[in-house]
């Protein structure tokens, strides 16, 4: 079994309108949404093999918020420059890649590109509002096979989802 989560940064502060877009921070708003995702996730007891983020500062500070609440090292979080500002079939790519060791990896990235992914993956989802977390199950051996067999569960959970 392979579980992937995507992942959508918080919400961002677009306070600053000089800052180039990869270097905007989380606003207030997402600083209380990443927390509270973790938490819910650390309540599930999930324990990712692998953190990868997107390099923007919004997208990794989400994945440090997380992965604190999973008891997973800030080290550990592999930073990749294909998960900020490219497509579904770069974030694929991605995927195909891993070590077919790890069996729960995490993905923080950004939309349209998670979205989109997302709903390739499952049809079930259309939408990824700032810090949801899809979670895909998927009876499979190898990452190489994401994206061309259906997941065995899909679940779609978000700060305002009650």
């Amino acid at each position: 079994m392979k579980t992937l989560f995507l992942i959508r940064h918080a919400k961002s502060s677009w306070d600053d309108p000089a800052l180039p877009d990869k270097d905007r921070p989380l606003d207030p708003r997402g600083k209380r949404a990443a927390p509270k995702m973790g938490k819910r996730l650390a309540k599930r007891d999930v324990k990712p093999d692998l953190i990868l983020s997107s390099p923007a500062v919004r997208a990794l500070t989400t994945a440090e918020i997380i992965a604190r609440k999973l008891d997973y090292k800030l080290k550990d979080i592999v930073v990749d420059d294909r998960l900020y500002g490219g497509e579904a079939d770069n974030l694929l790519d991605v995927i195909h890649e891993l070590d077919d060791k790890l069996d729960r990896v995490m993905l923080f990235g950004h939309n349209p590109e998670l979205t989109e992914l997302a709903h390739h993956l499952s049809s079930e989802i259309t939408h990824m509002p700032t810090c949801a977390v899809a979670e895909f199950t998927f009876d499979a051996k190898s990452w190489s096979n994401i994206g061309n067999v259906k997941p065995a569960k899909v679940a779609l959970d978000y700060p305002k989802k009650s």
